[in-house]
């Protein structure tokens, strides 16, 4: 038999060395297919230990809290645009910018712990994920806001450290800037390390984000850990930026793109949110390897994109396993289920004449309201109609099969491009070309869901975000492939014979495709189909029990949730009469934002949902959308954490309760148990 003892010291080796096995896989892509001189090398490691920076305070928060924090950005945006305006506007010297901003993070960081975070401490992850997005939102809102106490419209702001050092490296000038990252970021990722790992500090994180309630119990201070730890990642964030302007510079009084963030949710995928060394190696990997890119490219989309297939390939060959360190965000417990009406009640005429008055009244105003609107509103509801059929697709997708999706806006555009094709070119009707959409976005779709089965929680939605990039970025850009639909697309006549080019015929067109989709929706949700998800996602082990095979009907959900998604698409870019997709990522976040503020547990949900959301965005004056819209977000979950829809069900309820009191109909879970009513009546 061979020697068992000889292989044991290579298996040590290897789990040691392991963690260098992805930054490896990305430095050898970058080699082979990006080779660049050494100079944009150098340049890639600058940008690298800046993502670094902002990869680190995001795992800070994760093992804190288990939650991703998708304000991190903004969370140094606000500090770093107070020092550079310090600088430049108020001629201060760099050094006391320096020091006020990294102050201001610190409190910064902490103050949005304690006034936000705190809030939804025992809220589900999927809710606190979201409250982080309209964190982000507010944060945004304040540093778009900064520069008008200088009465500054500087659209980009450039700072340099006081020393005067310039080295040309082949054809990439490097200067003290990029210096100063060099030496400042090792060392404050070296300090942080240390003081995770031989500090008490350190051993209170990873106790707090193991078992928070166990360690409470032991006497460690759980929300106060957790403030310092938002702190800590407010300063690393401010840093991250502070170094970043005097690179490239700082958006003042623009927003942050996505490019960092991305960069370093990759890295912490590779790092599988749990090996700082992994995360902090991988974050200067892809940086040399965006660089590389970028210099072999003509547009800086293209990295964005690699970077995103970087995402996706790094959770596919993940190992398939269930550890502590999982994203488990309870979505069943954030969406939860609409009670429906009691059989008890439903059959009584009084009800039902209600209930049908309700909807006839709905739908004459629906029907009479373009009398009303002027051109310009009338677009605008019309294109509402679509996005709520956007919506209503992450209802089925998330709200009953429980699978997390940051990118749903990609199928929108699979399903823009495909329409438009079959109209402009092939000369189909509206309707066939809307149903070949729905086809190809629900293919596209399951390739999707296929191998994302193997993904959980938080793992998927990172997953579905990396996806809607590369494919609005590159695959999808006449930029790129001049096969794509380009100039205006035509509204041909709708079954040969129907003019609609109007903007009232087209908001009577999308009106008709959104009260389909609820008619096909409602009739998935009350067949076998529709039972089926729920029962998956309240409980996939007894749901198993029962012979139900949970990877076709996961995969269904996928399909389902795509066809919608995709016929709105081939519908919206014959309402725009263009193929746009700009600004996808930022409008598919919003999408999921706006579906569970809404509650993605009813249809009602998902067009409350996107009527706040647009209607925010289309009829609030400039940048004070993203006030509007953030704050309520954190309001609308810090109350309703069902979401809007919850509270008009609550209301129903509450009329319901009255209504059967008084008739003396007893109706279980809405009116008091006799029997408790008894019991508590009787003397003690």
């Amino acid at each position: 038999m061979p020697d068992k003892s000889a292989t044991r010291p290579l298996d040590r080796l290897g789990d040691r060395l392991g963690w260098i096995t992805g930054p490896a896989l990305i430095l050898a892509v970058q080699a082979t297919f990006f080779w660049s001189p050494l100079g944009v090398v150098l340049n890639g490691v600058v940008i690298g230990l800046i993502t670094a920076l902002i990869a680190l305070g995001m795992l800070l928060i994760y093992r804190a809290g288990r939650v991703l924090n998708f304000a991190q950005g903004e969370l140094g945006f606000i500090p770093a645009v107070l020092a550079v305006m310090l600088i430049v506007e108020s001629e201060l010297p760099w050094a006391i910018g320096l020091v006020v901003g990294l102050t201001a993070s610190l409190l910064l960081g902490g103050a949005a712990e304690f006034l936000v975070i705190r809030r939804f401490f025992r809220a589900p992850r999927l809710v606190l994920t979201v409250a982080t997005l309209g964190l982000a939102q507010v944060l945004g809102f304040l540093a778009l806001m900064m520069p008008r106490w200088w009465d500054s419209r500087v659209a980009s702001q450039r700072i340099d450290v006081p020393l005067d050092a310039v080295w040309d490296v082949g054809p990439i000038r490097l200067g003290a800037d990029h210096l100063l990252v060099l030496i400042a970021a090792p060392l404050l990722l070296a300090g942080v390390g240390a003081l995770l790992r031989w500090t008490g500090l350190g051993v209170a994180i990873r106790a707090t984000a193991e078992r928070p309630d166990r360690a409470a119990s032991l006497g460690i201070p759980v929300r106060s850990i957790q403030t310092v730890v938002w702190a800590v990642a407010g300063a690393l964030a401010f840093m991250a930026l502070f170094l970043r302007a005097g690179v490239l510079g700082l958006p003042v009084g623009g927003r942050l793109g996505f490019g960092l963030l991305l960069r370093a949710l990759a890295a912490l995928m590779i790092g599988r949110l749990n090996h700082l060394p992994t995360v902090l190696a991988s974050s200067v990997a892809l940086g040399i390897l965006h660089q590389g890119v970028n210099w072999n490219q003509d547009s800086p989309l293209v990295g964005d994109a690699v970077i995103a297939l970087v995402i996706v390939l790094a959770l596919l060959v993940r190992r398939s396993r269930s550890d502590r360190g999982e994203l488990e965000l309870g979505v069943f417990q954030a969406v939860g289920e609409i009670r429906r009406l009691p059989v008890e009640l439903a059959g009584l005429i009084q009800l039902r004449l209600l209930r049908w008055g309700a909807v006839a009244a709905i739908g004459a105003f629906l029907l009479w309201m373009p009398h009303w609107l002027g051109t310009e509103n009338l677009l605008r509801f019309s294109y509402l109609h679509l996005v709520v059929m956007v919506v209503v697709s992450l209802v089925v997708l998330t709200g009953w099969a429980g699978q997390l999706s940051l990118g749903q806006w990609a199928f929108v555009a699979i399903g823009a491009v495909v329409g438009a094709k079959l109209t402009q070119e092939l000369g189909a009707d509206l309707l066939l070309a809307t149903l070949g959409a729905g086809m190809a976005g629900a293919v596209a779709s399951l390739a999707v869901g296929l191998p994302a089965l193997r993904l959980r929680g938080m793992y998927l939605a990172v997953t579905s975000l990396a996806f809607v990039v590369a494919v609005t970025t590159y695959l999808l850009n006449p930029r790129f492939f001049d096969w794509l639909p380009q100039g205006r697309v035509q509204r041909n006549p709708l079954l040969g014979r129907i003019d609609w080019s109007s903007s009232f015929a087209m908001y009577h067109v999308s009106l008709v495709a959104l009260l389909v989709t609820f008619v096909a929706v409602t009739g998935i949700r009350n067949s076998r189909t529709g039972r089926v998800l729920i029962a998956l996602r309240e409980n996939e082990v007894a749901a198993q029990a029962f012979s139900i095979n949970p990877t076709r009907a996961k995969l269904t959900a996928f399909a389902i949730s795509g066809f919608f998604a995709s016929c709105a698409g081939a519908l919206i870019v014959h309402h725009q009469q263009a193929l746009v997709i700009d600004d996808a990522i930022r409008t598919s976040i919003g999408l999921f934002v706006a579906g569970v503020a809404g509650g993605l547990g009813s249809l009602l949900g998902a067009a409350l949902g996107a009527l706040y959301f647009w209607g925010g965005e289309w009829w609030l004056p400039g940048n004070w959308r993203l006030m509007a819209t953030g704050s309520g977000v954190l309001i609308v979950l810090l109350i309703l954490p069902g979401g809007l829809a919850s509270g008009l069900y609550q209301l129903r309820d509450a009329a319901l309760r009255r209504f059967a009191v008084s008739r003396g109909i007893e109706v279980p879970g809405i009116t008091p148990d006799s029997s408790d009513l008894a019991s508590d009546e009787a003397p003690t």
